[in-house]
């Protein structure tokens, strides 16, 4: 909190057993210095891509999509661009961020602080302005508009609006009781909450930014949680027999990694879920989440101890995504 000038922050660990703990530290509002709410709702940013890709993987299991289908088998002709071809990117590429699809973030940042709702079709066409940034399958690149595609795909399919399909087969079905997608136009944050930051240029005060429109970012960064929320839903996806979330092949494909740096093996990408190998002896399973106003880690081990950590500033720096993984880190890695 301290190193990145964030008024304040926010943690949760479990045992795996069904036992919480909740720490905050700071403020919940800069300016009236109200108190931290303890386990209170924040926006979780890319952490929900893990929430995407397991509706993404349950429709897998249930003979509605193909891992290694083209988009176009879903979408057809829908993403086209220079160099962008979509009868030749499959859904796992998607999901696992090897698709070579440009990514939107900063084209859309300042719809999303200024409170212009974005459908998805509109981020969709602004992100496919842009060239593509290498051939299917080639290398590794982050990009939101793989999970914008995967969102589509995931309505086109069931025929229904995503959000519902997020709530019914992970919020509703993990016993989350404070996880939500906002609504199209919802901008405030519905139940306690602390305030959102984001760091202003030249030194100036930070900006709060707690309502805002996260449409753009959509199944790609726009859920709502709690850190304790976010602990149960990692711990019941990392468990092997009676995974409630997903079945034995597609928790397989889930955890099945590719590099995302060339020379480095201590992260590595799944679908929709990035590995950690801290050490010999331990290593974990989660996902970095950053939108105006907050950042947060989330992560859980093998044996279903899981962590979470926000801070209440969008982390503007590596370095800043590097401190929320380091306090999950410490909490995982101890033993």
């Amino acid at each position: 909190m301290h190193l990145d000038r964030a008024p304040g922050a926010l943690a949760s660990v479990s045992d795996g057993k069904g036992n919480f703990r909740t720490y905050t530290a700071g403020v919940g509002d800069r300016d009236t210095h109200a108190k931290m709410p303890r386990d209170g709702q924040v926006r979780i940013g890319s952490v929900t891509k893990t929430f995407t890709a397991v509706v993404v993987l349950q429709l897998v299991g249930e003979g509605k999509i193909s891992l290694d289908e083209p988009v176009d088998e879903y979408l057809p002709g829908l993403v086209r661009g220079k160099g962008i071809d979509g009868g030749r990117i499959t859904v796992r590429q998607l999901l696992q961020h090897t698709s070579g699809l440009p990514d939107f973030e900063d084209d859309v940042t300042g719809d999303i602080l200024e409170g212009r709702y974005l459908s998805p079709r509109d981020a969709l066409d602004i992100a496919l302005k842009h060239e593509a940034v290498f051939k299917p399958g080639e290398k590794w690149s982050y990009s939101n508009t793989n999970y914008l595609v995967a969102g589509l795909i995931v309505e086109r399919v069931t025929g229904r609006p995503l959000a519902q399909q997020i709530d019914k087969r992970v919020i509703q079905k993990t016993g989350l009781r404070h996880t939500y997608f906002p609504a199209p136009g919802e901008t405030a944050i519905r139940e306690r909450h602390p305030q959102g930051y984001r760091p202003e240029p030249m030194g100036a005060p930070s900006r709060n930014v707690t309502e805002i429109d996260p449409s753009a970012a959509w199944a790609a960064g726009a859920m709502v949680s709690t850190n304790s929320d976010l602990n149960r839903f990692f711990s019941a996806l990392l468990k092997g027999d009676g995974n409630p979330l997903l079945k034995k092949a597609q928790r397989k494909q889930m955890r099945t990694t590719v590099p995302m740096k060339k020379g480095n093996s201590r992260y590595t990408m799944g679908l929709g879920i990035m590995r950690v190998q801290q050490s010999d002896k331990c290593a974990f399973w989660g996902h970095s989440g950053g939108i105006p106003g907050y950042g947060t880690w989330a992560a859980a081990t093998d044996d279903g101890r899981a962590a979470s950590a926000t801070m209440t500033l969008e982390p503007k720096t590596g370095e800043a995504v590097g401190h929320l993984e380091e306090t999950v880190t410490a909490t995982l890695c101890r033993r």
